[in-house]
């Protein structure tokens, strides 16, 4: 039986076993089998089974129908603890990721990316969870940061071996999925059997939570799952159909994206922890905002291909800002909330994800920079609403709405 230890025993473990070093196993095993997969779908669709705009937005509609299910996490966490249910989703992830290449059809692929999503989405989820249990308050953007950082690096390491190996050794993408998932469900078995099972010090709410005050949270959250939609569904096909990227090409693409984001994600923790969530917000949703209308120039004025990669890595940088909207959450929640709220907060962040791609994926047949407008207008959505996040967000003290809690009178 797996040994279970309190939060604050685990420092009398060797560095490499306590929880934050689980987090930072997991950050850099999860990208290995997820962005191989990224790396190879555009082409892979494509070239093994002739997929239009249509059917590229179906199958992330598909994909993203697990994360519309996350909730379902709060009902298995009355069984299964949440880092166990963390580990075994990363390992399913990996699992589904080795066998891809194996059903180059609609269906094959469409029942393959369901399987791995449900793993991703889970193991998402969950991670998110102990994130935000297992990080100190006055710590969590810097750590975070740096978990990002290591996500990065990880994914940075997995495309320059495709760049480098693609063409050279002539790989093929059975081999590339194999090889990346495999070691991603193998990460996950090793981490199930070698840690024990942290003990948070507050436990959670199992069953569904939605409260009121935290009602601008959940709309943040609905947003920001629409417009990551448009950016993880068209801007890596937008390189291919329009500009004829190939695997090598569009993986390098990711590669100089990956080497930004390693030195940036750091500071943006460090950006979050002085200037605070609303700032930083404000900030995302401005640049997004730009770099939407900017794609959408793309094919009304027919800029190139080079403001095309720029625009990718920005966009991808000010993404790396929505780590602000967890550590808001965090401020502001019961410690007892953040499980449930972290399944809840993942079901309507895939609410639009489950509709938009599909959806816009037919727009995009008719009108590739109407959907990048509508992105501009969806961020400044978002713009609108981070203005209401206070400066200095807590329980009580949700929204600029907030009323100010009365002190209580000393005893006399």
């Amino acid at each position: 039986m797996a040994r279970i230890m309190h939060l604050a025993d685990a420092r009398s473990l060797p560095l490499w076993r306590r929880p934050v070093s689980l987090l930072f196993l997991t950050a850099m095993a999860m990208p290995v089998a997820f962005y191989s997969w990224y790396a190879l779908l555009n082409n892979f669709v494509i070239e093994a089974a002739g997929f239009d705009g249509a059917d590229i937005g179906l199958l992330h509609t598909v994909r993203e129908i697990p994360g519309f299910l996350a909730v379902g996490v709060i009902a298995i966490i009355i069984f299964v603890r949440e880092q166990v249910l963390g580990l075994v989703s990363l390992a399913m992830l990996g699992v589904a990721t080795a066998f891809t290449a194996w059903f180059p059809s609609l269906g094959g692929l469409l029942a393959l990316t369901l399987l791995s999503s449900i793993g991703f989405h889970y193991y998402e989820t969950v991670n998110q969870s102990l994130q935000l249990q297992w990080l100190p308050k006055t710590r969590a953007p810097q750590i975070l940061g740096w978990l990002m950082a290591a996500g990065s690096a990880t994914t940075l390491v997995v495309f320059v071996l495709i760049v480098l190996m693609w063409e050279t050794l002539d790989l093929s993408y059975n081999l590339v999925f194999m090889v990346s998932g495999g070691f991603t469900a193998l990460v996950a078995i090793f981490a199930l059997l070698a840690y024990p099972q942290f003990e948070a010090p507050h436990p959670q709410v199992k069953k569904m939570v939605l409260r009121r005050r935290y009602w601008l949270y959940y709309a943040l959250q609905f947003m920001a799952g629409a417009r990551r939609q448009i950016f993880m569904v068209f801007a890596g096909f937008m390189m291919v159909e329009k500009f004829g990227f190939e695997v090598h090409q569009l993986t390098s693409l990711y590669l100089i994206n990956l080497v930004i984001n390693m030195a940036v994600a750091p500071l943006l923790g460090r950006l979050v922890a002085r200037y605070g969530e609303r700032r930083t917000l404000i900030c995302e949703y401005v640049g997004l905002a730009c770099v939407f209308l900017a794609y959408g120039g793309i094919y009304w004025f027919g800029w190139g291909v080079l403001l095309a990669a720029t625009l990718y890595v920005i966009d991808h940088i000010l993404f790396g800002l929505a780590l602000a909207l967890k550590t808001y959450f965090q401020k502001i929640a019961d410690p007892g909330d953040i499980a449930p709220t972290a399944a809840v907060a993942f079901t309507i962040n895939h609410i639009a994800a489950v509709f938009l791609p599909v959806l816009l994926g037919l727009l995009w047949v008719i009108s590739p920079s109407a959907v990048f407008g509508l992105a501009a207008l969806m961020a400044l959505v978002s713009l609108a609403l981070s203005l209401l996040i206070p400066r200095h967000p807590e329980p009580g003290n949700e929204t600029v709405f907030s009323r100010p809690v009365p002190l209580a009178k000393p005893a006399e």
